[in-house]
C-alpha cells in the first residue's frame, strides 16, 4: 500500500472547501479505482483564518476520518502552512495544493504517472499564462523570476507553482530546512531533486476572495531576494564605491575649470544634487542592510514557525 498526503493549507476558506471537497474526492476515488494500492490521507492547515473554515473542517473530519486538519493559535503566514502540512503528512508521497482550486486536481494522475512511472522526485505545476491578472501584476511576477535568477546562484522556475507532488525523501529535505523566515519556492529548488513541470493556464478561484495583494507579494518577493542572495548586500558596496568615485570626478572636474578659466562652480543646485544622491545611495544601503539583519534578528530568537491551538491528526 502506498499513502499519498494531500496537504492544503487554508486562510478564510470556507465558500470554497465543498467544492474542493467534491473535486478531490473525485480524483482521488478514481485513482484508487485504476490503482487499489493506493489510500489518501487529505491534511488541511487552518491559518488562522477568520470565517467559519475550522468549523467546516471539523465536520468534515467527523464524517470521514481521512479528512485531518491542524489549526493555527493566529495567522502564521502561508509558509508556515507549508511547513506545517509537510511535518504533520504521513505519506509515502506528498501533494501540495491551495483549496481554491486555482490548483487543478484533475492534473493530480499525471502528476503521479510522473513520479512513480517516470521516476521523477517531484512533478510541479508551471503557470504559462496569466490570463485574469492586472497586467502590472504580470508586469512585476515576471520580472521577479528574471531578477531573482539573475541575482541568485538558486535559479527557480518561471511560473513555478507551490502546487507539487514529492517522495518523501524530498519533503525530508525540505523540512531539514527549518529556518524561519521561509521561502519555499527557493526552497524547493534549492534541495534539488529530479522534477518535472507541468504546463499549466491560470485558473480563476472558483469561490471566495484571494488574501493576497501587491504589498503581500512584493514583501514576498524581497524575501525571496534576502533569503537567497547576496547580491543586494553587494550592490550597497557598489552603490558607495561609485558615489565615492563620482565625489573625485566632480571635484576634478571643478579644479580644472576654476585652473583654466577662473570661474568657480553655482554651488546650490550642485550642492542639492549631490546632497539628494548621497543620502539616496545612503538610504538604500541602510534598508538593504536592514533587511539581512532583520532576517537574522528573527532567526536568534528561534521562535516556533507555528503555533497549534486545535489538531485531529
Amino acid at each position: 500500500m502506498s499513502l499519498i498526503s494531500i496537504v492544503v493549507p487554508c486562510y478564510n476558506e470556507e465558500a470554497v472547501l465543498p467544492f474542493f471537497r467534491d473535486e478531490i474526492l473525485k480524483i482521488t476515488d478514481g485513482m484508487i479505482e485504476k490503482s487499489p494500492e493506493l489510500s489518501f490521507e487529505f491534511l488541511f492547515i487552518n491559518d488562522g483564518s477568520a470565517d467559519k473554515t475550522l468549523s467546516v473542517l471539523r465536520e468534515y473530519g467527523e464524517a470521514d476520518e481521512r479528512f485531518k486538519y491542524v489549526s493555527f493559535s493566529r495567522n502564521f503566514g502561508k509558509e508556515s502552512a507549508i511547513y506545517a502540512g509537510l511535518s504533520n503528512a504521513k505519506g509515502d508521497y506528498v501533494v501540495l495544493m491551495d483549496a481554491d482550486l486555482q490548483h487543478p486536481p484533475e492534473i493530480i494522475p499525471e502528476m503521479y504517472k510522473a513520479v512513480v512511472e517516470d521516476d521523477f522526485d517531484c512533478a510541479a505545476t508551471r503557470r504559462v499564462s496569466r490570463s485574469g491578472d492586472s497586467k502590472v501584476l504580470s508586469f512585476f511576477s515576471n520580472s521577479f523570476y528574471k531578477i531573482n535568477n539573475a541575482i541568485s546562484p538558486t535559479s527557480v522556475m518561471s511560473g513555478a507553482q507551490d502546487f507539487r507532488f514529492m517522495k518523501r525523501r524530498m519533503v525530508d529535505a525540505i523540512l531539514s530546512m527549518s529556518e524561519y523566515s521561509r521561502f519555499s519556492k527557493g526552497i524547493f529548488a534549492w534541495v534539488g531533486f529530479d522534477t518535472r513541470y507541468i504546463e499549466v493556464k491560470n485558473t480563476p478561484r472558483k469561490a471566495g476572495k484571494t488574501s493576497w495583494n501587491f504589498g503581500k507579494l512584493l514583501s514576498y518577493s524581497i524575501d525571496g531576494f534576502t533569503g537567497f542572495s547576496t547580491a543586494p548586500l553587494r550592490l550597497a558596496s557598489f552603490l558607495g564605491i561609485l558615489s565615492c568615485i563620482a565625489a573625485v570626478v566632480a571635484t576634478v572636474i571643478i579644479l580644472i575649470r576654476f585652473i583654466i578659466t577662473g570661474e568657480t562652480s553655482g554651488g546650490y543646485y550642485t550642492l542639492l544634487c549631490t546632497i539628494l544622491l548621497l543620502g539616496g545611495f545612503q538610504l538604500l544601503s541602510i534598508g538593504i542592510l536592514g533587511e539581512y539583519l532583520s532576517k537574522t534578528y528573527l532567526e536568534t530568537k528561534h521562535r516556533p514557525i507555528y503555533i497549534v491551538k486545535e489538531q485531529k491528526l
